[in-house]
């Protein structure tokens, strides 16, 4: 069976296993937040942490919520680490630095998980499974009660009312990623993947040095980390490492966890707001998006002419055979999209215009189908941008969903926009300007602007992934691209909550013939349109300099 061959059937199992997972799980995460009966491990979680489950919020409670848990979680996961050294179960690894703790604490509360350590040499089992894997739960959780709440927002009308964070919280937690995550973890250990809690191990002599390696619930994180889109893997190699990812089944499982709920949440989205058109038209834009992506990013690197890369069945370096050009293309679109992370492949090695199109997929906003949660509701804000801007052809009053778009949604929608490219490209350029940052990158020229543009785009848009080759643990870096994950996090819930009460408040607008119709394939192209518009206007200068020049120049 020839590379291409192999990648092409790899994709159309996963479109398959996706696609029968849509309707039931887009089903039951509607059902889930729509209940108004509370399990009993609920109730205690509930009575534990003093919050009434049944209090109506207004988007300001809801925001005060969120953002009081998730200080608490960054304050909590940095004070774990600083006192990792003293801890049992640290495996003799000493507590971290101040700015690396405060790094790692951002980057997992924030759904991040960029990681600027090597995991397998300085995290022991405390801090690995009670204080990040624990946050891969809550981070995704939130990011759905928040797109949760966005949707509300259309559905409700003449109230302000949102639900309750702390009831969307624990529920996404209990109901859907812990009884999901267990089954992936099972799948994970029967496919090969390690779980023990196991010390270090020495496992011989290699060119006159010793190898080590320590063990880990490494396959019950594996799966929180990909399901809840979060990337930050148990070892430096990520998904690239065997005891993570052992084979082209696991791989294959893997993307799927990655993709499952952003993809079944169109479909909440659609049972929740009383049209399930709505929500096939926002499937169609995400899945146009996703397909265009995932082959643009298999041709351009099986493409290559050569006989080394005519060997090797396309461009292999830095990718691992077990996976291939195929499953190495595919699983970095999907962690480039969505806002895992998660890597089994050396990006900064994929072609010039390989490294363009996971770079792009961040840039995008990773809507398509972005991550837990904050995949939605970037979608739903780039839907208002789309209605907004048939308005202006036509010299209507934009409306979507039966409400009506006007100055101070579309205000708010534009400030959402706004957030992460002026992290981005303000923080790229403080560092290529500085004298200090620059000493960090491995290589000049284009592909060392791409190292920084990288890592920016990945830390403002809580990503996680690395294009590599960057030294990111350094004082400039670990402190910057903390605060641009925290920024990139919670200043875009501010405006999406505030839409969300906005749109609750008002009173629905009937449709009418001049009313444009958002569940049909004209809306779908022009929701692509403005998607790709908005981003390349943003971001096609620093494209230009890095990736494009470097791919041209190859």
């Amino acid at each position: 069976m020839s590379p291409v061959l192999a990648g092409v059937l790899q994709l159309l199992a996963l479109v398959v296993a996706l696609g029968l997972a849509y309707r039931p799980l887009g089903d039951y995460m509607a059902a889930v937040y729509s209940s108004k009966k509370h399990l009993r491990v609920e109730k205690w979680i509930y009575k534990s942490i003093g919050a009434n489950p049944d209090t109506e919020m207004r988007w300001p409670a809801y925001l005060r919520g969120v953002l009081a848990f998730s200080a608490v979680s960054v304050l909590f996961l940095y004070l774990l680490q600083r006192v990792q050294g003293s801890l049992p179960g640290s495996l003799g690894f000493a507590s971290i630095d101040p700015d690396q703790a405060f790094n790692t604490a951002a980057s997992f509360v924030a759904n991040t998980n960029w990681q600027s350590y090597y995991g397998e040499q300085a995290m022991g089992h405390v801090v690995q499974t009670g204080g990040l894997a624990v946050q891969n739960f809550v981070s995704a959780a939130v990011g759905i009660a928040v797109a949760v709440a966005l949707v509300r927002g259309f559905a409700r009308s003449r109230t302000g009312e949102l639900g309750n964070f702390w009831s969307d919280l624990v529920r996404g937690t209990v109901r859907i990623l812990l009884p999901i995550s267990v089954v992936g973890a099972v799948a994970l250990v029967a496919c090969g993947a390690i779980q023990n809690f196991s010390g270090i191990h020495g496992v011989g002599q290699f060119l006159g040095g010793s190898q080590q390696w320590n063990g880990g619930a490494v396959a019950s994180q594996e799966a929180i980390k990909e399901l809840g889109t979060n990337g930050g893997g148990y070892f430096n190699a990520n998904s690239a490492h065997p005891f993570e990812n052992p084979n082209g089944l696991s791989n294959l499982l893997e993307i799927f966890l990655i993709l499952v709920i952003p993809f079944a949440l169109t479909r909440t989205f659609g049972r929740m707001v009383g049209s399930l058109k709505q929500g096939y038209a926002i499937l169609a834009t995400i899945g146009v998006i996703w397909l265009g992506f995932t082959a643009l990013m298999m041709w351009t690197e099986f493409a290559h002419h050569g006989p080394a890369f005519d060997i090797a069945g396309g461009a292999m370096e830095g990718k691992e055979t077990r996976f291939g050009v195929g499953g190495s293309s595919i699983f970095a679109v999907a962690t480039t999209l969505t806002s895992t992370g998660a890597v089994n492949s050396f990006h900064s090695s994929f072609t010039g215009f390989g490294g363009g199109i996971t770079m792009l997929g961040m840039q995008l906003g990773e809507i398509a189908p972005g991550g837990t949660g904050s995949g939605l509701y970037g979608m739903l804000i780039m839907a208002i941008i789309a209605v907004f801007i048939a308005g202006l052809m036509v010299g209507r009053t934009p409306e979507y969903l039966g409400k009506k778009i006007g100055t101070r949604e579309i205000k708010l929608a534009a400030c959402y926009i706004l957030i992460t490219p002026a992290l981005v490209l303000c923080f790229t350029a403080a560092a290529m300007a500085l004298p200090t940052p620059v000493n960090s990158m491995t290589n000049s020229g284009a592909h060392g602007f791409s190292e920084i543009l990288y890592a920016y785009t990945s830390g403002a848009n809580n990503n996680g992934s690395a294009f590599a080759g960057l030294n990111a643990d350094t004082q400039w870096f670990n402190t910057t691209i903390g605060i641009a994950m925290l920024l990139g996090r919670f200043l875009p819930m501010v405006f999406v909550l505030a839409l969300a009460g906005s749109l609750a408040e008002q009173k629905p607008v009937p449709a009418t013939v001049g009313t444009l119709g958002t569940h049909k394939p004209l809306f779908t192209g022009l929701l692509v349109g403005t998607i790709l518009i908005v981003t390349g206007l943003t971001f096609f200068p620093a494209l230009a300099l890095g990736p494009l020049a470097e791919g041209l120049a190859s």
